[in-house]
């Protein structure tokens, strides 16, 4: 290597504080040092010192909750592209794809990207941390991040093939989060990005619509009181759509209260009948899958380009039992022969995926703080209940979402304390 060509290299690693795994590159510049169990990380944005081990929740091999374990002794994850932050998490949620990835869910698919990131440091996904949303605060930077500084307080939602944030710090690239609503607690936040992002997908990304050319479309929603439900219903209110949704008897006055404005009661109602004397929408979004996706066709409008976008499909089910490049030939397969009868009306099945998206959650952060949309929490957890939390939402039937408090009921009780400190202080 010639003189010029070193400096240059050297110039570049320090500009760009980036940490590559030794098994991806040779060359791993020393921005990252440890001494006395604190870690401190030194970044040209950005220098502090942070504690070198953490508390989360891992797994290490698939399974069932016997399989999620406590650590509070596990490495503070490391800042390894100068896109990333490094993010204290002050509350995280559990959502269904949670439950299935602790048990192998996508695994096949999910790896493959990680080999493809070159972030698999043994080979090997464990131990895996999960949880996809949260909300918290920035404690340091790479040098490549511009949009948000140490101290600001945010939320967002991790791509699946990270680790997850249920810890007490995650990393996050910058295109994955934006700034907290104003008007809401960390607690309040975290209920809303992963769901937020799944519907953004379905509905915008795939489904083409946006607070432009949303006005007097008609759109269906099944089973609207789950977290994906609560959150479209709301967004969808917001760009003008009129709302028909389903649920159970007790999820009525839930979804009415959101805005919906046709709600069907599945359990005294006959469901049929009345989507059929309602038909005719521009939009099925479909949170359950199966025989619901295929009976969906029959509501849609006809020779207007409506779509049926379903959130539930065998994406990753296929790269898990078939293996990645046969995975993806069966779904491509499989999605065009469902399409042959929906092209003969004009109408089209699309599946959705989940993917993070900071630029829209910035623009849904502005409809929260406008109160256009609020969380919907159906319970909080603490952070050493999170089994418990798994167990909730595997038991479905959800009415909103459920929350985990990391940071903030330690908070305020050390917010207490000194308050009651200071007020013995100023007696005496």
């Amino acid at each position: 290597m010639s003189k010029a060509l070193g400096t240059s290299l050297s110039r570049s690693l320090h500009y760009s504080c980036k940490l590559r795994h030794p098994s991806c590159c040779e060359l791993v510049p020393r921005v990252w040092r440890r001494s006395g169990g604190v870690l401190s990380v030194q970044c040209r944005a950005f220098s502090k010192r942070i504690p070198g081990r953490m508390a989360t929740w891992q797994i290490h091999r698939y399974g069932g909750n016997e399989e999620l374990e406590l650590t509070k002794t596990h490495r503070t994850p490391m800042i390894r592209n100068p896109d990333e932050l490094l993010i204290e998490v002050h509350a995280a949620s559990v959502n269904p794809i949670d439950v299935r990835m602790r048990a192998g869910y996508g695994s096949s698919i999910l790896n493959f990207y990680r080999r493809l990131r070159c972030s698999l440091s043994s080979g090997s996904e464990f131990p895996l941390s999960l949880g996809r949303d949260f909300s918290g605060v920035v404690v340091a930077t790479g040098v490549g991040v511009r949009r948000f500084k140490p101290g600001d307080e945010v939320w967002g939602a991790l791509g699946a093939q990270r680790q997850g944030a249920h810890a007490e710090f995650t990393v996050s690239s910058e295109s994955e989060i934006s700034l907290k609503p104003k008007r809401l607690s960390h607690i309040e936040a975290a209920s809303i990005p992963y769901a937020a992002m799944t519907t953004w997908a379905a509905v915008s990304t795939i489904g083409g619509l946006n607070e432009h050319n949303t006005a007097g479309k008609r759109v269906l929603i099944y089973a609207g009181s789950g977290g994906v439900g609560t959150f479209a219903i709301q967004l969808l209110k917001a760009w003008g759509a009129e709302v028909t949704t389903t649920c159970s008897t007790d999820a009525v006055p839930l979804l009415l209260s959101l805005g919906a404005d046709n709600v069907i009661d599945y359990n005294t109602q006959n469901v049929t009948e009345e989507l059929t004397r309602l038909s005719g929408f521009d939009l099925v979004l479909d949170t359950l899958g199966g025989q619901v996706t295929k009976e969906a066709q029959q509501y849609l409008n006809t020779w207007r380009n409506a779509s049926v976008v379903t959130v539930v499909h065998n994406f990753l089910r296929n790269g898990d039992t078939l293996g990645v490049p046969a995975g993806f030939v069966k779904s491509g397969t499989e999605l065009a022969c469902k399409n042959i009868q929906f092209f003969q009306s004009g109408q089209s099945l699309r599946w959705a995926v989940f993917m993070p998206n900071g630029e829209a959650l910035e623009r849904i952060a502005t409809l929260v703080d406008q109160e256009q949309i609020s969380p919907v929490i159906e319970k909080i957890y603490g952070f050493e209940e999170l089994p418990e939390a798994f167990d909730k939402v595997s038991s479905g039937h959800a009415r909103g979402k459920t929350v985990i408090d990391i940071k903030e009921r330690a908070r305020h009780q050390e917010t207490d304390t000194l308050n009651d400190e200071n007020v013995a202080a100023s007696v005496a």
